[in-house]
């Protein structure tokens, strides 16, 4: 990652010192906010949804809402791989990549996650922009969902999920990287990007060759803005953020929880919000990247539904839909944290930098959502 970046360019042009640490920290929350908002007012224009686009598949074998997810995958791939090229991130440097492969973790953890996001209605980035949107369950789930990760990060949760689903007897070791390219022995910035580049490019035809998705403005606007907020992800973080710590002087990875390069994902940076509010007079509590950008969805989710009118409170039905929407938000929060991501989280910032375990994440949460739709149908028509 030799030379300067644009953002320093532009920092130091305003007369700030890009090369200062706080004024990194800073600058990547600040963009991470950013991107996230950009995020949440396309998500709510655009009712980009995950758990939606299964739902659809599912219910009424339609795929308009999962190309569009296809489509931020393929963006995504291609991006992060022109990012890997040209040396501007190292995806070795991620929670996604490393050679130690939690098999287990991944399919527990990506399963329960697609159950508790249909029990609570949507997925973690969809419940933030709902809540933009002036929907109340989303206040319950976003409480529950941050509150369970936590513990999944660091709590009692966590003792089970590092005693037994990442247990010795159940973990792989590899020899390098986790990545396609590295398992195909192209583990070469022009290896990766061959490889990006493949994928992505049969993922972008079976999208567009579909005509009624090519005559979905908002289908596409949503692919291409969540795949591009994805990538600028990776920059900020892992091309600007990379910098030397003031307290130990080491190379790293500032304004970042895992103080490795992160981009969007937003199950782990629910329970750090909920660690940052809990310790708000704590000096040594800053706001990261993955914090900015729980409220970046929100806040661009807000003034969407404000501009536009379309700001609507919306409360439970019964007391139990509550008890669903809890029940899912507290899977979601295990399951996010264990899988290491999400809808997002994995299934688009994780296959970006085209990790193995990210492809099995996501198969393994469409897994758990379809399944579960199944059941609720099975169970609706049998009380009807």
């Amino acid at each position: 990652m030799e030379g300067i970046d644009l953002i320093s360019q532009v920092l130091n042009a305003l007369g700030w010192d890009a090369n200062d640490a706080y004024v990194k920290i800073r600058t990547v929350a600040g963009l991470g906010f950013v991107l996230a908002f950009i995020f949440g007012y396309v998500g709510n224009k655009t009712h980009f949804c995950t758990m939606g686009a299964v739902s659809d598949i599912v219910n009424m074998n339609h795929w308009d809402r999962m190309r569009a997810w296809v489509l931020a995958i393929a963006v995504a791939i291609i991006g992060t791989s022109l990012l890997v090229y040209t040396g501007s991130i190292d995806v070795s440097k991620t929670i996604y990549t490393g050679a130690v492969f939690y098999w287990l973790a991944m399919l527990v953890g990506g399963f329960t996650f697609g159950v508790g996001m249909t029990l609570a209605g949507g997925c973690a980035q969809r419940t933030l922009v709902r809540l933009g949107g002036g929907n109340l369950k989303s206040v319950v789930v976003f409480l529950f969902l941050g509150y369970s990760a936590l513990v999944t990060l660091s709590g009692i949760f966590g003792a089970f999920r590092v005693n037994y689903l990442q247990a010795e007897p159940v973990t792989v070791y590899l020899d390098g990287m986790q990545t396609l390219p590295a398992l195909l022995g192209m583990a070469t910035p022009t290896g990766t990007l061959l490889v990006g580049l493949a994928i992505g490019i049969a993922m972008l035809l079976f999208v567009f060759l579909n005509k009624e998705f090519r005559g979905n403005a908002d289908n596409i606007l949503s692919g291409i803005v969540v795949g591009l907020v994805v990538v600028a992800g990776w920059y900020v973080t892992g091309r600007f953020g990379f910098g030397e710590d003031p307290d130990t002087l080491e190379m790293v990875y500032l304004g970042t929880n895992s103080h490795l390069a992160e981009s969007m994902t937003f199950v782990a940076p629910l329970g750090y919000t909920m660690n940052f509010w809990a310790y708000w007079t704590d000096t040594a509590t800053i706001v990261t990247f993955g914090v900015a950008s729980v409220f970046g969805v929100v806040i661009g989710s807000l003034v969407y539904a404000l501009a536009h009118k379309t700001f609507r409170w919306e409360a439970f039905n019964s007391p139990q839909d509550l008890f669903r929407h809890i029940i899912g938000a507290g899977l979601m929060g295990f399951g996010g944290v264990t899988a290491l991501g999400c809808t997002i989280g994995q299934g688009v910032t994780g296959i970006s930098t085209l990790a193995v375990s990210s492809f099995l994440v996501l198969a393994a949460i469409i897994a758990g959502a379809a399944i579960t739709m199944k059941v609720q149908y099975i169970l609706l028509m049998r009380e009807g």
